[in-house]
C-alpha cells in the first residue's frame, strides 16, 4: 500500500486527481439538483423537517467541493514531488476529504433508508394537506407548493449515485493520503524510500550542483 514508484507514481497520482475532480463535480451537481428541486421546499424553519435530509445534502455538496480541491492538489503534487508544503497540503486535504466523503456516504445511505422505509412521506412535509396520511407514492393528491410527480423516484435516483460516488471519493482520498505518507516518510509508510530518493534527486539537480560549484569557487 505504501509503495510509490518514482517513475509511474506521478502519472498515477495525476490520474487519481483528475478522477477526484470529475467525481467531485458530478456529486456537487447531483447534490445541488436535489436541494434545488426537493429539499428547498421542506427546509423552511416553520416546517417539521427530517434533519437527516438537510445534513446529508449539505455534506454531499461540501464533499464534492473538497474532492475538487483535493484533486487539484494531487495534480499539482504529481508535477512537484519535491515541494514539502504541497506534500503536507495533500496529506491534510486527502485526510479531510476521506472523512467527509465517508460521512457523506453514511448520511446518504441513512436518508435513503428513511425514505424507503416511510414510502417517501418525509418528502411530503412541505404539503398543506394533513387530513389524510400522504406519502410520495400515494395516489391521493395534496396541496403542495411543489410538483410531487415522481418526486420519490427522482430523489432516490439522484441520492443512490451520490452515495456510490461519495464512497468512491473516500477510496481515492485514502489512496492519496497514503501517497502523502510515503512522500513524507511518515509511519506506517516510513519504510518507503521515496523520500530519500527525492532528497537525493533534489541534491543532484543541476541547480543544486551549480550552487555547490559557486560555493567551492566563490571567485567564479
Amino acid at each position: 500500500m505504501c509503495t510509490f514508484d518514482k517513475d509511474k507514481g506521478p502519472r498515477r497520482l495525476m490520474k487519481k486527481g483528475l478522477t477526484l475532480i470529475l467525481v467531485g463535480h458530478i456529486n456537487f451537481i447531483f447534490g445541488a439538483i436535489v436541494h434545488g428541486n426537493v429539499l428547498r421546499h421542506i427546509s423552511k424553519p416553520n416546517q417539521h423537517i427530517s434533519t437527516e435530509y438537510t445534513v446529508a445534502n449539505i455534506i454531499s455538496v461540501t464533499s464534492g467541493l473538497l474532492s475538487i480541491a483535493s484533486g487539484i492538489i494531487a495534480i499539482v503534487v504529481s508535477r512537484n514531488l519535491h515541494v514539502i508544503k504541497l506534500q503536507i497540503g495533500l496529506l491534510i486535504a486527502s485526510f479531510l476529504n476521506a472523512l467527509l466523503s465517508t460521512a457523506c456516504c453514511i448520511g446518504l445511505l441513512l436518508a435513503i433508508s428513511i425514505t424507503v422505509a416511510h414510502n417517501g412521506q418525509p418528502l411530503m412535509l412541505g404539503c398543506n394537506d394533513t387530513k389524510v396520511p400522504i406519502n410520495a407514492r400515494s395516489p391521493v393528491s395534496a396541496r403542495c407548493p411543489f410538483d410531487t410527480t415522481r418526486i420519490y423516484d427522482t430523489t432516490l435516483s439522484l441520492w443512490i449515485p451520490c452515495a456510490v460516488l461519495a464512497g468512491f471519493e473516500a477510496g481515492l482520498s485514502v489512496w492519496c493520503f497514503i501517497v502523502g505518507l510515503a512522500l513524507r516518510g511518515v509511519a506506517p509508510c516510513g519504510n518507503s524510500y521515496i523520500k530519500e530518493q527525492l532528497e537525493e534527486e533534489a541534491q543532484c539537480s543541476p541547480h543544486s550542483r551549480r550552487l555547490i560549484g559557486q560555493g567551492l569557487n566563490p571567485d567564479a
